[in-house]
């Protein structure tokens, strides 16, 4: 009855003016025409009848738009940027549920998820963030998965031109270097976290000497090199298989790696349809998903990150940044 009704107030709501002079064609193509004074209502009523009508034919015809228009919004490191993209286009063909992915550095995106209070799945590029998402109380534990595992190492441009190969040839004088922001980015943590172990303050000091930037996220931390902005950064050993043309990994010494990373994902305490978000979760987990990281170069198993790095190396785990690396203490 609304929508007769919105129908009669709207195209369909009767006119005061009369029919044209000479009248309108009736039954058997009679001339005829109203009482002085009338109005053409019955054609309206007619009108609205049908359109009714169709309107109702469409709703059975047609299924309602948002049967189909379910989504998932998703926080996440911009250290599985490649795979990530894929394996959401693959879920979405299979179930037709879209996958929108905010990416950047794994801090921002969690500042970004508990300020607005809405996302359905955190993504984080390491198990840092994941920690403090689980202290904040921003996912649920429980549904915490391990998706792909990566390790630190050097990224040089393609042929190394500046002939590095140890972790001792970053503290050339003039040579140029990058690592992402350690206060919002997981590998800029790690490349702080592999400085301190392995350099003493001396070379501590060099290193920053020839620190020239410091960026937003894992992507932009590959693409300053791709685009020869510096000259090596510390980066994570898959920035290879990003841009292969243009970048090329020398692994650390295994006793210099000083944690295996790992990319965790886990249900945001913001969602609004958990069974739907665990099923994206788990989706991350499958064979289908771990074959297309597999492609992009990423590290399946921990048996392949240990080939890396000494058998007791941690895993995992939170690395507090030392107070002299942080935003505020950067000359």
């Amino acid at each position: 009855m609304n929508l007769v009704r919105r129908i009669m107030h709207s195209a369909f709501h009767p006119h005061p003016t009369l029919p044209p002079r000479g009248g309108r064609k009736g039954w058997r193509g009679m001339r005829c025409r109203p009482p002085m004074g009338s109005t053409p209502l019955h054609g309206n009523f007619l009108n609205a009848f049908l359109s009714v009508l169709l309107l109702l034919a469409m709703a059975i015809v047609v299924p309602p738009s948002h049967a189909s228009s379910r989504s998932l919004l998703v926080f996440a490191g911009a250290a599985s940027k490649p795979p990530a993209e894929e394996t959401a286009r693959v879920f979405t063909q299979k179930t037709a549920i879209e996958i929108n992915i905010t990416f950047g550095g794994s801090g921002f995106v969690l500042s970004q998820m508990k300020l607005a209070r809405r996302g359905d799945v955190y993504f984080p590029g390491s198990s840092d963030f994941m920690e403090k998402a689980r202290r904040e109380m921003l996912i649920f534990p429980e549904t915490e998965k391990i998706i792909t595992y990566l390790v630190p190492a050097i990224n040089v441009q393609k042929g190394n031109p500046h002939n590095i190969r140890s972790l001792k040839d970053l503290l050339k004088p003039g040579l140029r270097l990058a690592i992402a922001d350690p206060d919002s980015v997981c590998v800029g943590a790690y490349a702080v976290e592999v400085v301190e172990k392995n350099f003493n303050p001396e070379e501590r000091q060099q290193f920053r000497k020839n620190l020239v930037t410091t960026v937003e996220s894992c992507e932009r931390t590959a693409n300053i090199l791709s685009l020869k902005g510096v000259d090596a950064v510390l980066g994570w050993e898959v920035f290879q298989h990003w841009d292969p043309e243009r970048i090329e990994t020398i692994f650390l010494k295994p006793g210099e790696v000083p944690r295996i990373g790992y990319v965790p994902a886990a249900v945001s305490r913001f969602t609004k349809d958990r069974n739907l978000a665990e099923k994206f979760v788990q989706f991350l987990t499958s064979p289908e998903s771990k074959a297309i990281f597999k492609k992009h170069g990423y590290l399946m198993s921990l048996q392949e990150a240990k080939a890396y790095t000494l058998p007791d190396t941690p895993v995992g785990g939170e690395y507090l940044l030392p107070e002299w690396w942080k935003r505020k203490a950067k000359k």
